[in-house]
Order: C-alpha cells, then structure tokens, then sequence
C-alpha cells in the first residue's frame, strides 16, 4: 500500500527519516602496528642527530642517538635477514644491516642512519596497508545486519541472528532496512540498492520473483523474501572469502634491487674473504692484506646500490601523495609502470556514480516549458527519498526554480510518487502505466498525449537513460530522463592508459550491456572489450584469465563489488571519494582527490622512476667496479675508497629525490594524455 504523508513540514520529514547508521568504530591509527612505532623511533632519533653531528657538537652528543637509531630502525629488518640466513638465504634486509654498520664502524654514522631510516619507513607503510586491508576485510561483513525478522508459518514475526537463518526460510524487510539472505521476493514491492554487490548506480525495482542480496539496502517498500542461500554462502560472504584468497595467493612481488641482491651479495662476501684468506697463505703480510679486503668490502658494499632503488621509488610516491594519489608502497610504485593491461569499473570510476537529470522533455499540447515541467516534478518529488528524486530535485536548484510546496504526498514504491501542487494532482514515476496493452495509454489521458509520452520514453531508454514520466490531473505532460554521466576526464584517461600500457582498455562492470555499451562508446572503449553483468567473482575471475595469459592488469574501481578484483589485479587503483572502505583497503593506491587522470599520471611517474632505478644503479655499478678494480690492481687508499664509495651513495640519492619536484608529476601527467 502507498505510504500517505499530508501537508509534509521539512523538519518533521527530516525528523522522521530513517535515522543514518551509528558511525563506525574508529580504526586503529598507524602507530598501532609495531613496524610503524620503530620507525617513527628511528626517525625522531635521526632528527635528534643529524643537526648535531653536522654542527660539529661533540660526538658523545650525537653518538648514542645513531646508535639507537641503528638499534630501533635496524632490529626488525636484521632479525629477518638472520632468519633468512638461516634458511641459506641472504636477502636485502641483512646487506642493509651490515652495510649501515659497515658506514658506522668506518666513522660514516649519518650514512649508515639515513639507510636504516629509510627502510624501516618502508616496511612500515607496507605493514600498515596489510592491517587495515585485514581489518576492512573483517568489517565487510557488517554490511549485512547482525539481525533479521524471521516470519512463522501463522504469520508470526521472530527477531533471529542471521546467521541461524536456513534456506526456505521467509524474512520481512522492512522500508529502509538491510536485507539479512540472499533470496527471491515472495511479496510487496520496493527497490534495492545493490551498488555494493553489482555496481548499479541506481535503485534496481523489485517485486515478487527477483532476486536480492544479503547487505543490500531496501527501499520505501516493505519485502516478503525467502532465503536462498546459507548466510555462509551469501554474495558478500564470498566477496570476503575471495578477497582473502586472492590476498593470499598473490604472488610477493621483489623490487628490482631485490632480484639481484642474492648473487651480489654471496659474491661480495665469497671476494672479501678471498682477497683476505689468498694472500695470507701465499705469504702475504696481515696488515696490508687485511687492509685491502676491508677497503674492498667498503667499495663494493651494497649502500649506493641498495639506495638506487629506495629514494626514486620513495621520491614518486611523495610526489603523488602531493597531487592526490596514495600509493601504498614502494613495490606498488614499481608495479604500475610494469602494467600492460588497464581494466576500469563503470559505476564511480568512469562515471560519477550518482544520477543527474539529464533530459527534460515537455509534451506538444501541455503548454509547458522545460523550467516549467522540471519545477512541477521538483515539487511532486521534493518530500521523496529516492536518489531519482532527488536528482529531480537538484536539476530544479541549479536552475535556481521555486519548489512549491505540496499536499497529500504519497509514495507507491517501484511506480512512483503523488502529490498536490497548485490544486492539481501530479504524479512522477515509472512509465509502465503507459504501455497498458489494452488502453496504450494512461488512465485518463488523450490518445495523443499517451502517444507522445510513449515515444519520448522510447527515445530516452533507447539512449540508455532512465525514463520518468510527468502527468498532471492524468494526463502525461512530459518526460525526464535521468542516468548516472561519465566523468569529463574519462575518454582522455581511457586514451592514455591505452596509450601507456600498448592495449585497448576493458570495462569491467556488473551494470546491464546496454548502459555499459553507451558508456563505452562515449569514452573510447571498443563493443568487443565491454564485459557488462559480472557479479564481483565474474570481474576477479576475468582478471585472472588476462594474467594467466601473461598480462600485468591494472584494475581500477571504487566498491565492495571491485574489491575481490582489485585484490587479483596486478595492481589495483581505487577512486577514494566514492570508493568504499574495503576497496580503498584492498587496493594497491587510492585517488584521493578522485580525479580519475591522475590514475595514467601515477602508471607514468612509476615509469619515470624505474628509468631513474636504472640509471642510479649504473651509476653505482661503475662507481663500484672501479673502486675494486683500483683496489684489486693497484694500491686504494682507504680514505680515497670511503670518499668514493660515500659519494657514489650520495649521487645516486640526490638523482632519486629528483622526482619530488613538482615539474616531475607535470611531466609525468603529459605524458599520462
């Protein structure tokens, strides 16, 4: 039955709205994991140092502050280089260590200190972003309600967890409710936002037949609903389940210095030791031998090598914090520009995500003009909480119209609403009333103006929007159209990834195949690589069948319904105003200002990192063979190999921080169009 509100004052509606969900519980901040606490120690002791020391205070001033900065930055990644060592494995961590206290033992405390700094701050953010993806993991499951109203076969009404919910069973949904179970309507009428499970921007109807899901939110009908499936099985159930799985399996990715650090290093240490052990059993004396392998393990430490990588890649990430994008560490820094097929979500990431109205369309013969009929349907919908209505409602405000004030509202969920305005009864709503096959038109209406109405419909649905009809006194006096616009920068982020990855983008989306085909031709994606109707596992299972063929996908979207993919993806980019807080969890980099060009600027910063990666550890790498060929084939003076070696490390880190500039994105951004 239509829910009937008379003379409607705008206080008590808003006073008798559904009361907004209690705010969620405040999230741990990132001092709360342990990593993020060393290093924010570290860094406070470095600081404390570092005017010190290069101020000429004494040393016992500055000395112990270094030492607890080697010892509460270095510990953790030192245990775990021993760990690894263990196992017969020297990894990145340990070089660090040795290296930092190889500058130390050698007077080059501020060297040494800066190195540890630098890589507990990065274990830091990647061990922040792990907990709050778990952590968000786990609050997804709060979308569906603790709780749902369980009817008894004489009609009874029993409040039950819903977890003890069974298939078979039957729930009332009441107006404005969560759904508890995925299942079909038995009874009434309403609609459901499912944005979170299929990505649709708007309110999909629903009536005796269709299907829900569990975590969706009903509308201003009340629904009858048999469960379909276990909660354990329910949609966003599996949502979770897979974004766990895909956390889980994703191989780790190494930074490139990563991937050479185990010869590197077993050959360092194997030559150091042979340069020392060699000559001694030829006779050699200890003190000169023992000389030249220490200035070799000096000149071929891994410093300059180990900060080739680290300040471009850190650098960039700074940069793009700057203008809008966080990216979450420096592997997902690498990771971007190695993508060579982007993927993008509909809903929220290529469009803005929320209906506008679009078309105003008076009928010939009502004497209305546009402003006219959107102020008449402003009016009708103001009372109205649909996100049509208020779409209606918002066109009328930007063309500064008067909403007058209504009588006798009443909203019919699924059709519409009714109201009094000026003495006249107008209704806003579906058009279904006017393909009544026997009449052809509405009750009430002349022939001509059911006619008109009806071809105006045609023409607004045939273009993909969403067609809502205006009658007054029963007769049709125009049509609005309405659908969710694509972002201005769409088609030019499209070109560029296009043009950055070397292959087309896809649209991957769970909105109907029409809406994503007229997307998709507004903003340069081909007919062939729309995939339309994909339920969050159809996106994550699309995903991994590009990268089982080699591809390195580049995902972006914004809801819960992204997130299993995003968690698949190569790596995943989340628009962060609109995007919820599982996906802006579960991806790899957030847009933050939710300016979608910013997402090919990112893909072509990271490159222009990796190129400077590469040129720093050239650089390094004929610092250090020619430091060790001097040593090896003449006589290195130790002073002059500290000298070399520190400067070698100093140049390659002045040319990473070469990417905090601003002229830096600018660059990176043109060549992002």
């Amino acid at each position: 039955m239509p829910h009937t509100l008379t003379q409607p004052d705008p206080q008590t509606a808003r006073a008798t709205r559904t009361p907004a969900p209690a705010a969620a519980p405040r999230r741990p901040g990132p001092l709360a994991v342990p990593e993020a606490r060393w290093a924010a120690a570290a860094l406070a002791l470095f600081l404390l140092a570092l005017p010190l020391d290069l101020l000429g205070a004494p040393a016992w001033t500055w000395g112990p502050l270094y030492a607890l900065t080697y010892a509460t930055g270095g510990w953790e990644p030192g245990w775990a280089g021993l760990r690894a060592l263990k196992d017969k494995t020297l990894d990145v961590d340990l070089l660090m260590v040795v290296a930092a206290l190889g500058a130390a033992a050698l007077g080059q405390f501020l060297d040494g200190g800066l190195l540890i700094v630098i890589f507990a701050a990065s274990g830091a953010l990647e061990a922040i972003a792990t907990a709050r993806t778990a952590d968000s993991v786990r609050g997804l499951l709060d979308l569906a309600p603790a709780t749902a109203v369980r009817l008894a076969a004489d009609g009874t009404e029993e409040d039950v967890p819903t977890g003890q919910l069974r298939v078979g069973d039957v729930i009332l949904v009441r107006p404005g409710a969560r759904i508890g179970a995925d299942g079909r309507v038995l009874d009434g009428a309403s609609e459901a936002d499912q944005a979170t499970i299929t990505g649709e921007p708007l309110p999909v109807p629903k009536e005796p037949g269709d299907e829900v899901f569990a975590g969706t939110l009903n509308g201003t009908g009340a629904l009858t609903v048999r469960v379909g499936r276990d909660p354990a099985d329910s949609v966003i159930a599996r949502i979770v389940a897979m974004v766990e799985e895909a956390s889980r399996t994703k191989a780790p990715t190494q930074l490139f210095v990563e991937k050479i650090e185990q010869r590197y290093s077993i050959g360092m240490v194997a030559a150091t030791l042979a340069l020392f052990a060699v000559p001694l059993l030829l006779g050699a004396e200890l003190q000169s031998t023992l000389l030249r392998a220490m200035t070799f393990m000096i000149v071929a430490s891994p410093c300059a090598v180990v900060l080739a990588t680290m300040p471009p890649l850190l650098s960039a990430m700074a940069n793009a914090g700057r203008h809008g994008v966080l990216v979450k560490s420096a592997v997902v820094m690498e990771q971007l520009g190695q993508s060579d097929q982007a993927a993008l979500d509909k809903t929220g990431t290529l469009t803005e995500g929320r209906p506008h109205l679009t078309d105003v369309r008076p009928l010939d013969g009502s004497g209305m003009t546009e402003d006219d009929l959107l102020a008449l349907a402003a009016a009708a919908e103001h009372p109205a909480e649909h996100p049509l209505a208020r779409a209606v409602v918002a066109a009328a405000r930007d063309r500064a119209l008067p909403v007058a004030a209504v009588r006798d509202f009443a909203a019919d969920p699924g059709r519409g609403v009714t109201a009094t305005v000026a003495g006249a009864r107008v209704t806003v709503g579906s058009p279904a009333g006017l393909r009544d096959p026997d009449s052809g038109r509405a009750p009430g209406s002349p022939p001509a103006a059911g006619a008109a109405a009806r071809q105006a419909v045609g023409e607004l649905e045939g273009a993909g929007r969403t067609a809502v009809v205006v009658t007054r006194d029963g007769t049709p006096v125009g049509v609005l159209g309405i659908a969710d616009r694509a972002r201005p920068d769409a088609s030019g982020t499209v070109a560029a990834l296009a043009a950055l990855t070397g292959a087309p983008p896809l649209l991957l989306t769970g909105d109907n195949a029409p809406a994503a085909h007229r997307l998709a031709a507004g903003v340069g994606i081909a007919a062939a690589d729309v995939h339309a109707g994909l339920l969050p596992q159809d996106k994550a299972e699309a995903v991994r069948g590009l990268q089982s063929r080699g591809r390195r996908v580049l995902l972006v979207g914004d809801g819960v319904n992204d997130a299993p993919a995003l968690a698949t993806a190569h790596t995943g980019v989340a628009m962060g105003r609109a995007g919820s807080d599982l996906a802006l969890e579960t991806a790899d980099a957030v847009v933050v200002r939710d300016e979608l060009a910013a997402v090919p600027a990112v893909v072509a910063l990271s490159r222009r990192a990796r190129r400077l990666v590469v040129q720093n550890l050239v650089i390094a790498g004929v610092f250090i063979a020619g430091l060790v060929v001097w040593d090896l084939a003449w006589h290195l003076p130790l002073p002059l190999g500290v000298a070399g070696h520190e400067g070698s490390t100093v140049l390659v880190g002045l040319n990473g921080l070469r990417l905090l500039r601003t002229a830096a994105w600018r660059r990176a951004a043109a060549e992002g169009r």
